[in-house]
């Protein structure tokens, strides 16, 4: 594969799954890691992703203060969001993580819905309060702040969810499949789900069609932990008829 199919390869897998492996692009590609490392630290110089230890992000990853800053698949993802607005009720307790699809998410947030937000992500915490009226409360959870995610994890934070019931979970979600469930790159964010999971009574997936049929290496749950399912497709959609036996709701 010439240098530019390679490149382009990495920028598309970067910019749908946000944060990507230095060992699974050098699977992908079929080359060894010295040349994924060389191809980062060009596309990073180019300024088409940000190099980061053990692999590369995406330069929109967890962004919030920028708004003229261009967002992979945003239409998709502005779709998807407005779909699901539609499953909040007033008077919820909402508990959200990070990612492009749930920020988008939060600019929708009704203004005179009266809603509780308990969020691990610092950009999440940031875009709830810059849309935040007196109908709405902002949590942020505590606990070791990651650099690349901005999201808090370890056992302070764990803990802390342990103390929560929430009607509703939106998970921000990199990989899934129908076989395979949910799963993460990152063993640390793997957990911090997992214990998302278990404080929700309503469990939410908002994620591109792109994503689906995808797998990494940290299971979060299975596929029918989920209540809903939303993509910005029609649920009729051949791609999603793996998951309508999985017993959630397709929007």
């Amino acid at each position: 594969m010439q240098k530019t199919d390679r490149h382009q390869v990495i920028v598309e897998e970067v910019q749908l799954h946000n944060r990507v492996l230095l060992t699974d692009l050098a699977n992908i590609l079929n080359v060894s890691m010295d040349t994924v490392r060389r191809d980062i630290k060009e596309l990073d110089e180019l300024k088409k992703l940000r190099k980061v230890h053990g692999g590369a992000i995406s330069n929109g990853f967890n962004t919030y203060s920028d708004r003229s800053k261009e967002i992979f698949e945003q239409d998709s993802k502005v779709k998807i969001a407005k779909k699901g607005i539609s499953l909040l009720k007033n008077g919820d307790v909402v508990l959200i993580s990070g990612g492009s699809t749930n920020l988008e998410l939060a600019k929708l947030i009704p203004r005179k819905m009266d809603l509780t937000f308990f969020t691990p992500s610092l950009p999440m915490a940031i875009e709830l309060l810059n849309n935040k009226t007196h109908h709405h409360e902002v949590y942020i959870i505590g606990g070791k702040l990651s650099k690349e995610s901005q999201l808090v994890t370890g056992g302070v934070s764990i803990n802390s969810l342990t103390d929560i019931s929430v009607d509703v979970c939106f998970l921000g979600t990199g990989y899934l499949d129908s076989e395979k469930g949910i799963t993460e790159t990152d063993l640390e964010i793997a957990q911090l789900k997992k214990a998302m999971i278990d404080s929700s009574k309503r469990l939410v997936a908002l994620t591109i069609s792109k994503k689906l049929n995808t797998v990494s290496r940290y299971k979060i749950c299975e596929i029918n932990t989920l209540t809903d399912l939303v993509t910005e497709l029609e649920p009729s959609a051949k791609i999603l008829e793996s998951y309508k036996s999985k017993g959630f709701n397709l929007l």
